[in-house]
């Protein structure tokens, strides 16, 4: 079958085209193998590029250890950018169905007339505690609320495993963190406990947050099921959403993520709306 490798911001993934080409395997398995950036193509996840009954594409999205998401911000506009670029419709404005909703994009097209960037409306962030899903945190939003996680083994004992946390859903879950020094953080090691922390039934997505000027925020994420990623779309807005519940900002802010920038506002109608870049690495073939 063949295959295109993108990324958005550095977050990349190995995309599948069934508008034109038929997949009947497993696809939690194949995610597993095209990921290993050892014996297999090298990404953070596998998408799925579908048609759909409701929007003009619609996308499944495997993270590296197999397990389905419903969003993936990166991973979104990049299949903006395969559906548009390749005339399977014809843009510049989009609906694309993932995680059972719909979602509209809009491109922007480079000086090559192919598409550079793309601006996506993620939707209205979830705070409730069941909406995250968060469980014993009782029924009101988690909004700098101090949490000690728990440590599995002696060893890691030692790590800083208390912080005050605020929690969002943008279709999967989101926990920010904000902290004085995002680079020198230990987020490879603290960014699985909080995971997979009792707190979260469906385990978490983590993200280390400094804050850099009024309007720029430096975020490393820690992805549950891919581990610490260059970037995440998703990840991003919740990071918007948090800086505005804790420090009252509805204005646009730039985040410097490890593999680039994305730009955010959440805006006063409650919606986030993202705009970043989506890139062709390459086209290639694989044996199924």
């Amino acid at each position: 079958m063949k295959f295109v490798k993108m990324h958005g911001a550095g977050n990349d993934y190995v995309y599948l085209d069934l508008f034109r080409n038929d997949f009947t395997g497993d696809p939690s398995a194949l995610a597993a193998r095209v990921s290993d950036r050892h014996f297999g193509i090298g990404s953070d996840g596998l998408i799925i590029i579908m048609p759909s009954g409701r929007a003009d594409a619609r996308m499944r999205m495997f993270n590296a250890d197999g397990s389905e998401s419903a969003m993936c911000g990166n991973g979104l506009r990049c299949l903006a950018k395969y559906v548009l670029d390749e005339g399977l419709r014809p843009g510049p404005e989009l609906t694309v169905e993932a995680g059972g909703k719909i979602i509209s994009v809009t491109a922007e097209r480079g000086a090559d007339g192919l598409v550079a960037s793309v601006n996506v409306d993620m939707g209205v962030p979830q705070l409730q505690p069941v909406d995250i899903p968060a469980i014993d945190l009782g029924g009101e939003p988690v909004i700098a609320r101090e949490l000690e996680f728990r440590a599995a083994v002696d060893a890691a004992r030692d790590l800083p495993l208390r912080h005050k946390v605020t929690l969002v859903s943008m279709g999967n879950p989101h926990c920010v963190i904000f902290i004085d020094d995002a680079a020198h953080f230990p987020a490879d090691r603290v960014g699985p406990i909080i995971e997979h922390d009792r707190h979260f039934p469906e385990r978490c997505n983590v993200h280390f947050v400094e804050q850099l000027a009024e309007d720029a925020l430096r975020v490393r994420t820690w992805e549950r099921g891919s581990g610490e990623t260059l970037a995440c779309g998703s990840g991003a807005s919740a990071v918007s959403v948090a800086f505005g519940l804790t420090q009252g900002w509805r204005r646009p802010v730039r985040m410097q993520l490890a593999g680039g920038e994305l730009m955010l506002h959440w805006q006063e109608n409650d919606h986030v709306m993202m705009r970043g870049p989506a890139v062709l690495v390459y086209r290639g073939e694989i044996d199924l």
